[in-house]
This record gives C-alpha cells, structure tokens and sequence, in this order.
C-alpha cells in the first residue's frame, strides 16, 4: 500500500475560445509544476509511517492523535470516526481523523479487536522547550498479542504470542503471555501442531513468510478462526541469532539453565517471538525473567476435536464460555487464579504424585470450610499481582498500579497466617514461598495518596510531607496564603495605608490595591497598573518576583512528581522477582480453595487416583449439566470400564496368592434411543477423569480412577466445508487418528461411529473399529452406538461389555429414564422419538412396517446377527492404517519368495512371470 500523498494537479476551467494548441500547453505546464510542499509535520509522519507500513500510525498532535490519507479512511471506518481532510481548498487534500489522547485505550480496543495493528507515535519532548518541530518517534507498536493494559485485556483469559518454526517433519513452537512475562517452549510433530495452538488459542501467531500458503499448516491453522496471523522475514529465523537473542535477554551463557538444549528447534521459535516483542515494545522486558521447557509427556494429550467435543473452553454451538466446563467450575476470586484454572483445565496432568498433592490440599480446605472461606475473602481483596509487576518492569504503570499494588501486598500477612500449621505438603509449600515484600508496601504506601489520580500528569499524587520540596511548590501553586497575608501585613505597617489589600486576577496577576483617600501615602517603589472609580492598581518588584513563583510553582511540581513517581517505579521494579513469585502462589492459593469451594456447594468426591487402567464412578454427574439443570433433575449413573488390579491386592499375600483382577471390561458398547443420554453419559466419564487430573475433586458419590495419558472424543460432527471435508471424511479421518495413536493407557469415547453414510457400510466400520480397539489398542473404550449389532460382539471378545439406556413402557408411551444399565437394548425407539417431534402418524405407521421387514432380514432363524465373527490369527492383527487399502497378489508372493535357493536364471523368469500377472 502506498501511504504517500497523490499529488493530482488543481484543474483549471479553460474556455472555448482557446485554441487546442494553447490548451495543450496549459496541460504541460501543468504537469512541470511542482508537487505542493508539506509541512515539516506531515513530512515527519511520512517518513514515520513508512517505517511502520502494516500499522495504522497514531500520530500525537497535541490533544489529539491524527491518523492521515488510507489510515484515516480505515479508521473512521473501525471507529465510527469523522473523516475530514487537510488542505481543503488544494487539488489535493489529504484525509484526516482523529480522537483525544484520553480516550486512547477505547479506540484501541476496537483497532485490535477489528485484526489491526496501530504504532503510536508520541511527541517525546516538552512542546514548550522544544525549537521548531516537536520531536515525534513510535514508542510502542501495539498488537493483539502484545496487550498488556487490563483495559484491552480479559482479566479471567491468557493473552498468547505464539510463534512457529518449521522444521521438516518437527516444529519449534514458543508462547508469550506479555502481560505477565511467561515464556514457555516446546518442539511437537507437525501433525500435533493443531492440536497445540487449539491448546494455546493465540491472539496473534508469527510464522515465516509463505507458510501461510503451505497446506500442511493452513490445515492446522483452520482452527484459529479469531487469531491474526504475522509473517517474520527468513533471516529471523538463523538459529545461532535465536539463540544469542535470548541468551542476551536472559544474560546467561546457555539456556540449560532453564532445562532448554540450544539446539531445540524450539529456541529457534522463542528468538522469533523476543525479536518481534522487542520490536513492538522499544521498552523494558525485564519481567520476562524465565524460559519454561514445556514437556507435553507430563499432561494429557487432547487434541483439537477432543477439546471441541468436550466443552473444556468453549460451547460447541456458538463458541461461547457460558454452558462450558471452565464456566461452570470457574469459582476462583482474582483473575490470576481464573487464568491458572483456564491452563491446569487445557493441561491436565500424568505426574499422579502432583496430582495427589493438589488433592490432598482441596481436602483439607473442605475439612475446613471456615479456613477456606477466609482465604478466598483475603483474595477476594487483593489485584492482579502478576499483571501489576509485569507493567511496573515494562514503564506502563500508573500511580494507581502502584497503589493496588501495596493494598495486595498488605493482605499478605493474614493470608500467610491462615496457611501456618497445615496438614498437606502442598499448603505448606505455598505458605513457605509467600514472600511478603514488607521492603515494597513501606516504599508505596508512605509516598502515594489513597486514592491517586490515573494520569501521572494530573498531579496531586504523592502524599503531603513526603517530600518538602513538593510541599513549598504546592503551597506556592495555590498562591501561598500566607506568604500574601505577611506581605501584605509588612506593607501596612511600612506606608501606613491601613485598607490595603492585596489581590489576582488572570489578567494583571497579583497587584496592591489602594482607595483614593490614601492614594498619597503610596510609595515611589508603587507602579501603577490600573485605575478604577475609587482605587488604583499597583504592583511591586517583589510581588512581580514572587508571582512568577506561583506561575512556575505547578510545573515545577508536577515535574518534581514525576520524578518521585519514576523512582519509586525504579525501586518496585527491583523486586520483580519476587513480586512474580508471590503473584504465582495466590494464583494456585485461589485455584485450589475454588476446587474445595466447587467441591463443597455441589458435593463432589475426592477421587482416588491409581495407574491401573480402571475407570470406576459410582453416581457420576456430568459437571456442566448437573449446575444448569434444576437442582436433583439430572440423573447420576455408574460407569464401570477397565481392569481394577490394585483393588484386589491383599496385604501379605504373595503375587500368586493375590485374588483375581476385578475386570469391568475394557470396552463398553452402549446402545440405547436418541434424547436418552448416551452421550451426556459418556461425555461426563471424560470430563470427570480430566477433572481428576487437574487435582479437582469430581461430581460423585465416589470414584477410582486410573490416570490416562490421552483423551479422545469423537462426539458428534459437521461438515468441514473450509477444508473440503464432509461430515464423514471429517468423522473418519479423527477415528483414524484414534486408532494410530491411543494407547492402552488412553480414554476414548465415540459416539455413532459410521452413521455418516450407508447403514451397511457404517455398520461394517463400527464393528471392525470396535474390533480393532479391543484387539490391539487396549485403550478404555466407551462406544455409543445405534448399531444393536454391536452387541453381539460381547459374545466373542472377552473385553467388552453391553450396557443401555433404561426405558420404560407403558400402554404405547415411552419414558427414558436416561439410566444407565448393564445388558444391551432391543429397541432404538428413533420411530417414538419421531413421533414425539411431530412426524405426521402415517409416516410413523410406514416406518414400522418397514422396520420390521429390515430387522427379519438381518437375522437367521435364531434372531442371531448374520454378520460373521472375526478372524482370530494373531497375525493378521498387525496394526493397520484405517484406509490402507488389500494387499496387492504380487507383493504378497515376493514377500515368500526363497531368495536364497533362487538361482539368478531362476529369479529372472519368476520377475517375468510376475509382471505378465500385472
């Protein structure tokens, strides 16, 4: 885009009886003059806004910020601004729009939230002292993923800067909450990478330039419906400038320190971000004080269709918070604490010693019900710390920051108290770790008033006698009262004019002022400034010299203000560390007293955690549900999955006298009508294992749960029309990536697998899939299905187990007790459930008969499935990909081939007996 003026000629009316030729020579005059000069001021913001092509230049002039020429027309456009011009008289006018510089923060809500970028050009000298132009430079270039202000923040959401690398076969991926200045990296597999940022849901996202138009990652960057994408040029992408970039910011000789190889693609990613957050910024990082080695091997993997299926953020219909697991169990009272829920819920954990620990915590605050309400209502009157200390360090604080900052620290004590003397290792840490910064409150408090003003330049912020230089200018600001009754007194007593009186006024300033009677008392030393009716005007040199005091006395002050405020600003910012440390204890101090809060309003259960492959809930409630719906409406159920082996071990019983496994079956088959609950059922066994492993108690009387490494959800589908994708390609391919990636550690749940096409082909593909997940996988299955004839395959594999919907009929009524119970249901009642949608009832007699005739046909004689058993030869139980297609004749013959007894004559006429069978 080409930012710089079109200089169009100013067109001149020519008239008729011009000859051609005379007008011809008007035009190339025309076109020899020369451009209209600029401003020294518009030539200053051309040649800033070349600098800054992709961004919208705010560009301060006095009060105001202006946007000029294509910025102008998109900003009025964005922020329902007028759209004026310069020069109006000109050939040539150039756009303007423009808003005050209070009101900064609202419009650049709307900038960023439109996709936009905005460099903000500061006059950064005083317009007074400056000779000639204002000096004007960008101090800050402002990005959705660069926010750091809480007005264009969600406090209860992490703000992400992610950025990728790409490597071959691997990427390097880093993220950047700037905010709160955590730095984190990883190195994941390219098919991961949506999965990762589904994890993440950046803000803004830095790739290489033309990655965008690579296939591989436009499919995984499909999912990133609201994230701006940022191209980074290729030579910030030079491994060895990465990793001294960081090495510099963090003044370290390698990153080992922070268990990161230099190598790692991931370093690679992490330069990128910090060149691009030095960039924007052009001010102190020093918040960012640590690099963290992600290591997804201690979480749980959730991929991006597992998230979506699962509500863990966000609604499926809509993408709304309301209605999703985090709204629900979202108690927390600051919004450090609400953003650590939001990252232990999107990263539950393998590590079963950790998880115990939280647990062990929730337990004890809910043993204590009293303790726990008195540390949330101590936080519930704290800031948000992490927030707070990551302005201080990046110079965007204001007086009020400060102020929140000391009132949040002045409740640490009591909060460091009610944590003394606790049971659980975890409450003990956090107490241990508190670090009160007593050093910090003393420097803030004694030095900022209560209540400060937002604006550093508004004044009136440092307290009264801190500072007795301060205090002379403010009472010479206000006109020194006494300094003006004393003079005034002195010049009495010295002329005798006993009415004298001193006075002000914006015009003269101060003056003397002496009635007509006394006007021969005055002295020589008097010089008249105004005559009145009945009194005359005079000043003096030592009330002239005493007024241009007061006149500069506000300046004064104010900049002796700002001085005091800086240094104190300073002083706060060498704490950081500490203030961060501290910042991240009340976080997780809040998470967990939200856990006991949740735990002891809607009677959860401390489930116990093991690493059998076990899945056993007694009365589980799916947790969304069970708060939306009217208190005792929904209806609890019994999920029993997996193979319980520590459950039966006996103390002092060898390994050959212990009791026999209590095996439930790694596989359920769960049958039963639409609108039942078969997937409320099967959603909420994921949600509750996930809960767990976050160190959350779980909607239940009771739960044993053995901890899984992945969870999987192929719950429901839609077309995938941006990639091309039907509903089915859509709901194979995720079955697929089950198939090639569980575990017999993982936790998968399907929901109607194969109704995306014909009933036969869909049929065929549930039950070889149900095969295959029984067979070779091993993983915790909870399959919904619509296929009766799944059912059947209880009979041959000694892993599954046939459970259904209950339901009760009664003179042709249907109830569905939305109950879930061992055995396989014989009905699927989509004909009742038709009928009651409104179906016209000759549609519904149809459909009967022929339901009838289609059930008699599947069936032999003895009502047994026709569909045959599966092959039982281990070796054709060779993992498989699920669209892999027969194994060709010929390949299967050469892989039996003899080589070693084959002549070369030999093996020659078998190669062409072959290829003639092609």
């Amino acid at each position: 885009m080409d930012f710089h003026p079109k200089m169009a000629d100013s067109s001149t009316k020519i008239s008729d009886s011009k000859s051609e030729s005379e007008t011809n020579k008007k035009a190339d005059e025309k076109k020899k003059k020369p451009a209209p000069k600029l401003t020294p001021m518009m030539e200053r913001y051309l040649e800033v806004k070349k600098q800054h092509p992709n961004s919208l230049l705010l560009f301060r002039m006095g009060d105001f910020y202006e946007l000029f020429y294509e910025d102008a027309e998109v900003a009025a456009k964005v922020l329902g601004l007028t759209l004026t011009s310069r020069d109006k008289g000109s050939s040539n006018p150039i756009g303007m729009a423009g808003f005050p510089y209070h009101a900064l923060d609202n419009y650049l809500q709307k900038l960023i939230r439109a996709g936009h970028r905005a460099a903000i050009c500061e006059q950064v000298e005083d317009p007074k002292q400056a000779k000639g132009l204002v000096k004007r430079e960008v101090t800050r270039v402002v990005t959705p993923g660069t926010l750091t202000e809480d007005s264009l923040l969600d406090p209860r959401t992490s703000n992400f800067l992610v950025s990728v690398s790409v490597h071959k076969k691997s990427v390097g991926l880093a993220w950047l909450e700037l905010s709160t200045g955590r730095f984190q990296l990883t190195t994941c597999s390219t098919s991961d990478l949506a999965d990762e940022l589904a994890r993440l849901s950046p803000a803004e996202l830095l790739i290489p330039q033309g990655l965008e138009d690579d296939g591989v990652f436009a499919e995984s960057a499909l999912t990133l419906n609201e994230t701006v994408l940022t191209e980074r040029p290729p030579w910030s992408y030079v491994a060895d400038t990465c990793l001294d970039r960081l090495k510099k910011h963090f003044r370290t000789q390698s990153l080992e320190g922070f268990d990161v190889e230099d190598s790692s693609h991931g370093v690679v990613a992490a330069g990128v971000l910090l060149e691009y957050v030095q960039e924007t910024q052009r001010t102190s990082l020093d918040h960012m004080t640590q690099l963290e080695n992600y290591r997804s091997e201690n979480t749980v993997h959730i991929d991006e269709a597992t998230r979506r299926s699962l509500e863990l953020t966000q609604t499926l219909r809509g993408g709304h918070r309301h209605g999703s697991l985090l709204q629900v169990i979202d108690q927390t009272v600051t919004p450090m604490g609400a953003r650590l829920l939001a990252d232990w819920i999107a990263n539950p954990l393998t590590d079963l010693e950790v998880i115990v620990s939280r647990a062990d915590a929730v337990e004890e605050l809910t043993q204590n019900s009293g303790l726990n309400r008195d540390i949330r209502s101590e936080l519930d009157e704290t800031y948000d710390l992490q927030r707070l200390a990551a302005r201080v360090a990046t110079g965007r604080c204001n007086p009020r920051d400060l102020v929140w900052l000391a009132r949040t620290l002045k409740m640490l004590p009591k909060t460091k108290a009610l944590l003394a003397a606790r049971k659980s290792n975890r409450l003990q840490d956090l107490e241990s770790r508190i670090d009160l910064c007593e050093d910090v409150r003393a420097a803030i408090e004694p030095c900022l008033v209560d209540e400060p003003p937002l604006n550093l330049t508004d004044g009136d912020l440092i307290r009264p006698g801190f500072n007795e230089r301060l205090d002379e200018l403010r009472e010479l600001s206000r006109g020194g009262k006494e300094w003006i009754a004393a003079y005034q007194a002195r010049e009495i007593e010295r002329t005798g004019i006993t009415n004298l009186k001193v006075g002000f006024n914006k015009v003269f300033g101060y003056y003397l002022e002496v009635t007509a009677a006394q006007l021969n008392k005055v002295p020589d030393d008097y010089h008249r400034k105004q005559t009145l009716k009945n009194q005359e005007r005079y000043i003096t040199p030592e009330l002239k010299e005493h007024e241009e005091k007061v006149l500069t006395a506000d300046q004064q002050s104010l900049a002796l203000e700002a001085e005091l405020f800086h240094e104190l600003r300073q002083m706060v910012g060498q704490h950081l560390t500490r203030l961060q440390q501290t910042a991240i204890i009340l976080a997780e101090l809040d998470v967990l007293t939200c856990f006991a809060h949740t735990a002891m309003e809607h009677r959860y259960c401390r489930p116990e955690l093991t690493l059998s492959p076990v899945l056993d809930i007694r009365e589980g409630r799916h947790p969304v549900l069970d708060q939306m719906l009217p208190s005792g409406q929904f209806v609890p159920n019994d999920v029993l999955l997996g193979n319980d082996v520590e459950s039966t071990a006996v103390e002092g019983q060898t390994e050959a006298d212990t009791l026999p496994s209590l095996d439930h079956g790694r596989v359920q088959v769960i049958t039963g009508p639409n609108m039942a609950g078969k997937s409320t059922y099967i959603r909420q066994a994921a949600l509750i294992t996930l809960m767990a492993q976050t160190g959350s108690f779980v909607p239940a009387s009771e739960a044993r749960i053995g901890i899984v490494d992945r969870i999987f959800a192929r719950v429901g589908a839609s077309d995938e029309l941006s990639k091309g994708q039907s509903t089915f390609m859509v709901e194979m391919t995720e079955t697929a990536r089950i198939l090639n990636t569980a575990t017999d550690r993982s936790l998968v749940i399907l929901d109607e697998i194969g109704r995306g096409t014909s009933t036969y082909d869909g049929l065929s593909l549930a039950w070889a899939i149900t095969e295959y997940l029984h067979d070779i996988t091993g993983a915790r299955t909870m399959f919904a299905t619509h296929y009766h004839e799944l059912t059947d395959l209880a009979e041959t594999l000694s892993g599954i187990r046939n459970w259904n919907v209950a339901v009760h009929e009664s003179d042709g009524d249907v109830i569905f007790l939305h109950k879930i119970v061992p055995g396989s249901a014989d009905k699927s009642y989509g004909i009742h459930v038709a009928r009651l949608a409104g179906v016209p009832g000759q549609v519904i007699t149809r459909a009967n008969q022929i339901l009838d005739t289609l059930e008699t046909e599947k069936t032999d004689e003895q009502g047994k499935s026709t569909i045959p058993p599966r092959q039982t030869d281990k070796a054709t139980q060779r993992q498989l990909n699920l669209f892999e297609p027969p194994p060709h004749p010929i390949l299967e013959e050469l892989k039996h081939l003899d080589l070693d007894s084959l002549t070369p004559k030999a093996a020659l006429d078998r190669l062409y007996e072959l290829r003639k069978g092609l």
